[in-house]
């Protein structure tokens, strides 16, 4: 009996993300309301509030969902010197391509900020962590320069993602990599 409960919870909530990830498609957020993802996911009202409490909290259960799956993902490689950074930045690009759909209904302005602010913590966590630590800068310098670094990151990858994805993710973490370690001397 408890497992008929536990496939049948897993699939109205799979349900439930489906239908806000289309719903995000057309409309933002806070213009979604609960009857209309009631809708397009067939579940009632009260199925839906028996999960969440409001779209947001769904919404956030899909962000939280991706950022797990993508820092396990991650998380099993062990890329921390500045030379492995390529190939770090490679991995988080080709699961970005594996995931287009979702990440680019999720990098979309009808989403919220948290998004973009958890993916910068973790591009930071993976990907520049350890490239300035060595310099001798100083901790504020540092701090500005890495959320300079990290927010243009995203915005690349958003670009990315939102214009078809015509370079490979190997090509983008070369770009990516360039700049970061050149700056824009390194740009041909």
């Amino acid at each position: 009996m408890t497992s008929k409960m536990d496939r049948r919870k897993k699939y109205t909530r799979m349900v439930l993300k489906e239908s806000l990830l289309k719903l995000l498609r057309e409309k933002s957020i806070s213009s979604i309301t609960i009857k209309e993802i009631c809708e397009t996911a067939d579940i009632n009202r009260s199925t839906f509030y028996a999960h969440y409490a409001n779209q947001y909290e769904l919404l956030e259960s899909i962000e939280e969902e991706f950022i797990e799956d993508l820092v396990a993902t991650l998380g099993r490689y062990n890329f921390s010197k500045e030379d492995e950074a390529l190939q770090m930045t490679e991995k988080l690009f080709e699961y970005i391509a594996e995931k287009n759909a979702i990440c680019q209904t999720l990098l979309s302005e009808n989403t919220d900020m948290y998004f973009l602010k958890k993916g910068m913590m973790i591009t930071h966590e993976f990907i520049f962590k350890n490239w300035i630590t060595d310099s001798g800068i100083d901790q504020e310098t540092y701090e500005y320069i890495n959320i300079f670094m990290v927010s243009g990151s995203i915005h690349v990858i958003k670009n990315w993602v939102e214009n078809g994805m015509e370079k490979t993710p190997g090509e983008m973490a070369g770009i990516l990599h360039n700049f970061i370690n050149r700056g824009l001397s390194g740009v041909r």
